[in-house]
């Protein structure tokens, strides 16, 4: 009976261990994730600030289009 209990341990420590390098690389996974939506981010508000910097100073002539 205690040789059935010392192996359970023996694999719940095993599968606990498993879990725990998992959740760890799970975790830096996530950082590099968050990393590069910030990265994302910043790099879309630079962009969107050029279009609305280009859009402003571009004047688009109020005519019909040629297949009028």
């Amino acid at each position: 009976m205690e040789s059935e209990i010392e192996e359970k341990f023996i694999q719940l420590e095993t599968k606990y261990a498993y879990l725990e390098d998992f959740v760890a690389a799970l975790q830096n996974v996530c950082v590099e994730n968050q990393k590069e939506l910030e990265k994302l981010r910043r790099e879309n508000q630079i962009l969107a600030g050029r279009i609305q910097d280009l859009s402003e100073n571009l004047e688009i002539p109020n005519r019909r289009p040629p297949h009028y």
